[in-house]
């Protein structure tokens, strides 16, 4: 097996997209499916959740036995997309990546299904055939001789995380297609001795390791152009595709999407739309469109230019977009007179640096059964014998004119008066009607005017030269005239569409309300496109909303749910998309450039016009218009909603610094004189005593109420500065028991500190301030005799201390909403306070770095806050004093 790796996959947003694993293989019989079961088993032994999505065996015993022990995700042989998404699992085993789905599916190729399961986070192994490439379908087809019609544009394979080459000897493949295990293999039932022949399989083997080998050499080319500052190869190489309104066209857009992946460069289809092109037959006109969709499905940028002539266009394009190559049809058109040039030769002359590449024909074959195929367009130009009719009655009418005057004027004058009307044909009818009036008047001139009369006899010469110039005149007049006219009609039609642009973007600029964007984006979506539209917005769930009563009626359950579907993959879906392309409507996203903003809905008169390029550009850059628009809608409303909260924030201090300012003195003396009634001589009544200690205590909470006031506005304003210093958490647990002995006397604390809590680096003073209003909390809604715990270890690099109780807990939905000022457990409760002790609880322990929240429990109130560990200094090393040595004793000599 050959393993082959992506450079780089896209990422979705919001979610890891899965990884996609193909393996591809020459033919069926191959072992496809039988390696990647073998490879999901491998997984599933390793602990991942791997089931199947949808597989097929054709009767291969072996293969059925690799699908026993694995869970699966279909429902009567078809992959259930829903049932899958719903489950999660972490890879899905998907058969054959060109499978068609039902018609009720919600996409109609399974690669789309494997799509959705990708953006949902989801790994996906697959398998596909070599016949399943969509830039390789001509060449299988002529190679076994049958077209298949179920295949994948090249951009899947292109944006596949691996691609793993299963190959087989031929004999091996051979031996297995005659029914070895009672494999059954696929077969088309048009195709013929040679699909399955040694030579097909050889020639199949070969072009399948041809194109193995081209991915690998692009991968090789990422990683050297990764290592080097510059590029070794040219990285400019581009291709253009000039497509014409023939079925073989479709040919030459998979031979340019095979020449750009061979030339790893960028590629465009273009189509020229000239004024003969205009009054081809519909059926004609959907050719193309049919052709330049199948060319954007390979990875092209397609385009549509309006021009008189084809080659000028094609040469201009090419050097306005610097191509290199330059790839046509075999069909090409010559001028009308002998030894004219072709448009290859032209092109050629005109822009010599060009590549010019001319490609034939595709192979002759039957279409497959289910093959859906444009019908073949009559090359006739349609006539409008009215219009024809006019252009010869103008010249029937000017020559009866012009009879009494011919006593009078001269021939060549009354020649002139019929070359007059073929101009004023030209200007106001068509091309057709233009060349029978020059006729009819050359006609209509010699037989009345040129001697002999009444007769087409001429006995001048000077005559006959005055018949052909004025019939060439005519009809180069009338060639140019009707030119002329198709550049005014096409600029005219430009500047309608850019000055409905402009009007839409300068409307939906001054727009100040969501209600006005939708009327004004269905107003011009209607007089622009001539279509139905309606605007669909999200709620606060992300769900799109019912739209208003007057459009229930066109929009029904399943519409609703597919721009749900819209919304949330930012995809275009519904008519002229892949996703349920039945669909009467297209949604289109508003993307903006923060998110997606909601759903365009167009229901269209005409849905031909949802194929032309112009018309999908011009409408995508509506939808990118109004997506903007609400998106600053909401930034100003949002905007005004935060300076709204910021002023009365500001307000809301400003009263409270006011406040606790100026009630702080009066309280201190307040508490003072109570304490000095209780002590005071002659001693006071039991029932004076009972009244002042009760003045006391309501003067205390009304002083530390105050004190919290004041505190809270120190941190609105900024004003607190940490004092942070290397302490133990002990120290600062028994500092807030004391400070919160009298309040706290008619509960039971107990306290669980670790053993080897290391030292941290806090402002004590406000830790304090946290536990002490924090047990003030549990004291305040719990019952007399309550158990109130402290619990502090350390978690990671973080020292967490939990103060919890037993009493009745925190209600459902509260848990972060009881940290906001003035917000209280009860609402309405003759408990006191005001709300503030969790705010600066939350306000303190973020300044130090660290988190506080309730947790969630079912006995109980749980609030934990953590601080940062940090590095302690370390100590200085002491050395033991040592022992001052005894001094030496030297011996003393006494003289006798």
């Amino acid at each position: 097996m050959l393993a082959v790796t992506a450079s780089q996959m896209p990422l979705n947003a919001l979610l890891r997209r899965g990884r996609l694993r193909i393996y591809f293989g020459a033919s069926a019989g191959v072992g496809k499916t039988a390696a990647m079961l073998q490879a999901g088993h491998a997984l599933q032994a390793q602990g991942w959740t791997v089931a199947i999505g949808a597989v097929t065996t054709h009767g291969c015993e072996a293969t059925e036995a690799l699908c026993a022990d694995l869970r699966r995700f279909d429902k009567q042989g078809e992959f259930d997309l829903d049932h899958a998404l719903a489950q999660r699992p972490r890879l899905l085993l998907i058969d054959r990546l060109a499978y068609n789905n039902p018609t009720a599916a919600r996409h109609p190729k399974r690669w789309q299904d494997i799509e959705e399961v990708l953006s949902e986070g989801i790994d996906v192994f697959t398998t596909a055939a070599l016949q399943d490439w969509e830039s390789l379908n001509d060449t299988v087809a002529g190679i076994t001789g049958v077209r298949i019609a179920d295949t994948v544009p090249d951009t899947v394979f292109d944006a596949a995380d691996e691609i793993l080459l299963i190959d087989r000897p031929v004999d091996d493949v051979l031996k297995r297609l005659g029914g070895v295990d009672g494999y059954q293999p696929p077969r088309p039932p048009d195709a013929g001795a040679a699909y399955f022949s040694r030579s097909s399989l050889t020639a199949l083997r070969e072009l399948a390791m041809r194109r193995a080998a081209d991915r690998v050499e692009d991968e090789v080319n990422a990683l050297r152009t990764g290592q080097l500052r510059q590029p070794i190869w040219k990285t400019g190489a581009t291709v253009l595709a000039c497509v014409a309104p023939y079925p073989d066209s479709e040919h030459l857009v998979r031979s340019a999407a095979r020449l750009a992946t061979q030339m790893n460069g960028a590629w465009h289809a273009i189509f020229i739309d000239t004024p003969q092109l205009r009054q081809r037959p519909q059926a004609m006109r959907e050719q193309i469109l049919h052709t330049l969709r199948l060319a954007q499905s390979l990875g092209a940028t397609t385009c549509v230019i309006n021009a008189d002539d084809v080659a000028d266009a094609i040469a201009d394009y090419a050097q306005a977009h610097n191509f290199s190559k330059v790839l046509l049809g075999c069909r090409v058109k010559k001028w009308p007179w002998p030894g004219a040039r072709s448009h290859l030769k032209r092109i050629a002359q005109r822009n010599p640096h060009l590549d010019l590449v001319r490609i034939g024909r595709a192979v002759a074959t039957e279409p497959a059964q289910n093959e859906i195929r444009p019908p073949k367009p009559r090359m006739r130009m349609p006539v409008t014998w009215r219009v024809v009719g006019l252009g010869a009655l103008a010249s029937i009418f000017t020559a009866i004119l012009a009879f009494p005057l011919a006593r009078y004027l001269d021939p060549a004058n009354i020649a002139m008066l019929f070359l007059l009307t073929v101009m004023l044909v030209s200007i106001r009818l068509s091309r057709a009607a233009s060349i029978v009036s020059t006729l009819v008047g050359v006609l209509a001139f010699d037989f009345l005017f040129v001697p002999p009369r009444y007769s087409l006899a001429i006995s001048d010469p000077q005559y006959a030269v005055t018949i052909v110039v004025m019939l060439l005149v005519g009809l180069i007049a009338g060639h140019l005239t009707a030119g002329l006219r198709y550049q005014a009609a096409l600029a005219s039609e430009r500047e309608a569409r850019t000055r409905g642009l402009y009007d839409f973007a300068r409307t939906l600029s001054g727009a100040l309300m969501n209600e006005q964007v939708f009327e004004t984006a269905e107003a011009y979506v209607a007089a622009t496109f001539g279509a139905r539209a309606i605007v669909l917005l999200p709620n606060l769930d992300g769900r799109i909303d019912a739209p208003a009563a007057q459009h229930v009626a066109s929009f029904m359950v399943a519409d609703l749910r597919l721009a749900q579907w819209c919304f949330q993959h930012a995809q275009e879906a519904g008519a002229g998309t892949d996703t349920e392309p039945s669909n009467r409507a297209l949604f289109v996203p508003l993307i903006a450039p923060m998110c997606a903003r909601g759903v365009l809905v167009i229901q269209p008169q005409n849905r031909h016009w949802l194929l032309q390029p112009e018309q999908r550009k011009q409408l995508q850059t509506f939808a990118a218009l109004v997506a903007i628009a609400l998106e600053r809608i909401h930034y100003v409303q949002v905007a005004q909603e935060a300076l709204v909260s910021m002023e009365s924030e500001r307000l809301r201090n400003s009263l409270l610094a006011a406040l606790s300012h100026d009630l702080r003195t009066p309280l201190t003396s307040l508490v003072g004189l109570s304490e000095s009634l209780v002590l005071s001589t002659p001693p006071l009544s039991l029932l004076q005593i009972e009244l002042a200690d009760s003045l006391r205590d309501e003067a205390r909470r009304l002083s530390n109420l105050v004190a919290n006031l004041m505190e809270m506005a120190r941190i609105q304003s900024g004003a607190v500065r940490l004092n942070r210093q290397w302490q133990t958490i002990e120290e600062v647990v028994g500092t807030a028991l004391r400070a919160s002995r009298m309040s706290c006397v008619t509960r039971r604390i107990t306290t669980a500190l670790a053993a080897d809590l290391p030292l941290v680096c806090f402002d004590a003073v406000l830790i304090e301030r946290v536990l002490c209003n924090l047990l003030e909390n549990a004291v305040k809604y719990t019952p007399a005799q309550a158990q109130i715990r402290i619990h502090a270890q350390t978690v990671d690099t973080f020292l967490s201390v939990d103060v919890s109780d037993d009493g009745p807990g925190i209600a459902e939905g509260q848990h972060e909403l009881i940290f906001d000022k003035f917000t209280r457990g009860e609402r309405e409760s003759a408990k006191p306070g005001v709300g503030l002790g969790l705010s600066i609880c939350r306000a303190i322990i973020e300044a130090h770095g660290g988190t506080i929240r309730a947790i969630p429990n079912t006995g109980g109130a749980v609030f934990r806050f953590t601080l940062p560990l940090g590095t302690p200094p370390a100590l200085p090393d002491f050395e033991e004093p040592q022992a001052e040595a005894e001094p030496a004793r030297v011996p003393i000599t006494i003289p006798p």
